[in-house]
């Protein structure tokens, strides 16, 4: 299945956003929380100038519990709900300002939302039901039904096409919803909650299999979740919020090791350090620099004799995977990009001291 090349070498924002604000009921709800100077409505404040930046080809996750306005975000990035103040801008285009026929355009070229609870039409079979965005398009029906059946194939349901949605398990159904994403071809995927409905090991089967998606054809998503371990799993950057405001936006190892206030470190804590932390993130821990998350694309190192010989592992094996190397005698492992060159080097002693947190020094 082709899908149209996204350029993830540029480091300039793809998706900008600036001061966001969202008030419903204005005048008529008590206010949770005052917006900045910009506006003096009063209500219910739901995002409260919020701001950030998402690169091509990188997963965003914004965190936070029911009611912190992650899911009020992520509908205003496609304007399914309408923002009350700050500025949104996806490629250089004011999202705000779309007209209506711009607008559609958008929403059926550029963005695709995959939602928690699979939104299938129960009277279409899989392979309609993901051609139906290209049918919106205008595509014929034999390209639209054969790139289904490719995005369909993608996510392991091939042989399934013609099955009807009351016929899948609900891992199944969320299967057909990204495949939908996919066959759309749409540069940025937002997903609110996809998974949050499934049982664990499902749950856990669908955050891998977007991971592998990922990998290949490196889309833009913005993915919205209540679960931080799903969140430092899936996420190049997440951005955690608390009753409409932004706390801390970094990397899992920022989390994880130079958490903003007491309310971060009180998620940090209950954090599995094991299934977060990669072999690339504690080299570049070692090293110093910026916490690296897999598929940052660390810079080589020079290798030596000794590394070429030591055992090896990706830079995205996760921590959990290296503690039986460890624990059955190997001092340290050389860590390799994609390409198989080494980036660095993770010692026995590094690993089991990564598993511990850190003392943290703000006040409860």
């Amino acid at each position: 299945m082709s899908h149209r090349p996204e350029h993830t070498n540029s480091q300039d924002p793809f998706v900008h956003v600036e001061h966001l604000s969202k008030v419903f009921h204005p005048a008529k709800s008590r206010s949770f929380g005052m917006l900045g100077r910009k506006s003096s409505q009063q209500g219910i404040v739901a995002v409260d100038d919020v701001s950030f930046e998402v690169t091509r080809g990188q997963t965003f996750v914004i965190m936070g519990l029911s009611g912190s306005g992650k899911s009020t975000i992520i509908r205003m990035l496609n304007r399914l709900i309408s923002s009350s103040d700050g500025s949104i801008m996806v490629d250089g285009k004011d999202v705000r300002g779309l007209n209506a026929a711009d607008l559609r355009a958008y929403r059926n070229e550029t963005t695709n939302m995959v939602f928690q609870h699979f939104a299938l039409f129960p009277h279409k079979s899989l392979v309609d039901n993901v051609a139906f965005g290209l049918k919106v398009r205008g595509v014929n029906e034999q390209a639209r039904q054969t790139k289904a059946a490719e995005a369909l194939e993608l996510v392991g349901l091939g042989d399934r096409i013609h099955a009807m949605p009351d016929e899948l398990s609900g891992g199944m159904r969320q299967r057909v919803g990204l495949a939908r994403a996919l066959a759309t071809d749409a540069e940025i995927l937002l997903m609110d909650e996809p998974f949050s409905a499934l049982d664990p090991l499902i749950r856990k089967e669908m955050q891998q299999l977007l991971i592998k998606l990922q990998r290949n054809f490196k889309k833009t998503i913005v993915f919205v979740t209540h679960d931080l371990n799903e969140a430092m799993y899936l996420g190049d950057r997440i951005m955690v919020m608390k009753q409409g405001r932004k706390i801390q936006l970094g990397t899992a190892l920022d989390l994880l090791e130079s958490p903003a206030d007491s309310y971060i470190e009180d998620f940090v804590t209950e954090v599995d350090r094991s299934k977060v932390l990669t072999a690339g993130m504690l080299v570049g821990f070692a090293l110093g620099g910026e916490s690296p998350h897999p598929g940052a694309g660390l810079e080589p190192l020079d290798a030596s004799p000794s590394e070429d010989m030591a055992v090896r592992v990706s830079e995205t094996t996760m921590l959990n995977e290296m503690l039986p190397i460890f624990a059955a005698g190997t001092k340290s492992v050389s860590v390799v990009n994609q390409l198989g060159t080494p980036v660095g080097r993770v010692t026995a002693e590094e690993a089991f001291a990564a598993l511990s947190p850190k003392e943290y020094s703000h006040e409860s």
